[in-house]
Order: C-alpha cells, then structure tokens, then sequence
C-alpha cells in the first residue's frame, strides 16, 4: 500500500449529542462511543497503522457536570478491565499521555497497572490522551527544559525543534500523519499542536458512536491521494511507504 499513515491521532467528538438527539443522558453516548473505539482500534490493526491516539479526556473536561465526569472516569476503568485480554491476543501496547497523574487515584494506578501489562507488545501502540491539553503539555515541557538550564545540564544551543520534541509527552512516537475529528467540528481543541505542524487533517459530520471502519477506510483512502510536500515543491515524499 501508499502512503499508509504510521501514526492516526483522533478528536472522537459527539457522544454527548448524538445521546441527547435519542433522549438519553450524555453518558450513554460516551458507553456507544466505547463500541467505536474498539472498531476503530480492529481497523487499524486490519490496516497495519502502527500508531493511534486517542483524545479520550482534556483538562477542560473537568469543567463538565461532575456526574459527567465520574461517568467517564468510571467508563474508563470498566473498559480495561473488559478489554485487557483483546489487547493482549492483539498485540496491542497502551500508552498514556497528558497530566495524567492529577486524574483520580483508582484511574491513575488503573492504567498504570495496564501499561505495565502490555509494554512488550508490539503490533500496535494505542496512545490515550488523559487529561491531556497541548497547551498543558508545552508549559510543562518549558518547564523541565527551564529546570535543565538552571541546573547547567543544558545551554541555549541544546535548543532547537527536536530537543523541545524530545521533552513533550510523545517523545517516544511518530508525529501524528494524519488527525482525524468526528462530529462537525472544524478546530484541534488544544490536541497535539506542536505534533501536528505537517498533519493532514480530515474533518467529518459524523458523530463519534456512529463512525466505524468504513469512515476510517475512507479517511485513509484520502489521505494517501494527498500531497504531502512539508513546505517543500513538488516532493513526492516516500516516507511513510510501506
């Protein structure tokens, strides 16, 4: 295959209004949204995209409605603890991204408990953005760079694109190639900025619970008839070929 992207980063963006268009409460959308993550997470598998991540829960998130959130947090253990077999007969590694350690303790010693299970399979890398904002994650970066130059670990020269790449929470994964955003929505909200400097992005109407394998296939057909030139002219870049 062309041009298959190695690395799908994903705003899932509906639940809660494609619960309220049924008359439920936001939180069944996010229970249907689950059922999409494990279709798209066999996709990509089926596809070989050896990077995914996931825009499961941002900083601002904790401003919803505490019932809300509890919801999530709850969902969000329930799904490993139903899925922690899948990943492994898949091959499949989590990694978690973002303020993580301010999350509730039971989530946090949760996923920790699941990284630690999955960290030597390899198939695929299924990275969650917890409690994750890019802004965040930039300060945070800034910050240990600050303490490396107090320190006189570093100097002003050790500073350039790949040193401060190097400090932000997805220094061990590929930039993302493509992002992909559900429910309407025409903005990255804070996900992965400095990542996606040379991301393709592909919006679309349709609702998180309601995006399957087909909307991935679809996605994926148009981002390998894409130009990717990374600022350059006509470059016919082969770097993602596979």
């Amino acid at each position: 295959m062309k041009s298959l992207p190695i690395h799908i980063g994903i705003i899932m963006d509906g639940n809660g209004r494609w619960a309220s268009m049924r008359g439920e409460e936001r939180s069944y959308g996010h229970i249907k949204g689950a059922n999409s993550i494990d279709e798209i997470l066999q996709a990509c598998l089926f596809k070989g995209v050896p990077f995914l991540t996931l825009y499961a829960f941002s900083t601002e998130n904790n401003k919803r409605p505490e019932q809300e959130v509890n919801a999530l947090m709850d969902l969000s253990i329930e799904m490993v603890n139903t899925n922690i077999e899948k990943l492994m007969n898949n091959n499949v590694r989590i990694k978690v991204i973002g303020d993580f350690g301010k999350m509730k303790p039971e989530v946090v010693a949760k996923y920790q408990w699941c990284m630690e299970k999955t960290k030597n399979n390899n198939k695929l890398t299924l990275i969650l953005a917890f409690n994750y904002s890019s802004r965040n994650e930039i300060v945070r970066a800034t910050k240990n760079i600050l303490l490396e130059y107090k320190n006189n670990i570093i100097t002003e020269n050790d500073i350039d694109e790949r040193f401060i790449s190097q400090h932000l929470d997805t220094k061990d994964f590929p930039d993302p190639d493509m992002i992909i955003r559900t429910g309407g929505e025409l903005r990255l909200s804070n996900f992965l900025l400095w990542q996606a400097s040379y991301s393709e992005l592909y919006f679309t109407d349709v609702l998180w619970p309601d995006f399957k394998k087909e909307n991935l296939f679809e996605a994926i057909d148009e981002y390998m008839n894409r130009d990717r030139r990374f600022g350059l002219v006509n470059c016919n870049t082969k770097k993602n070929e596979i």
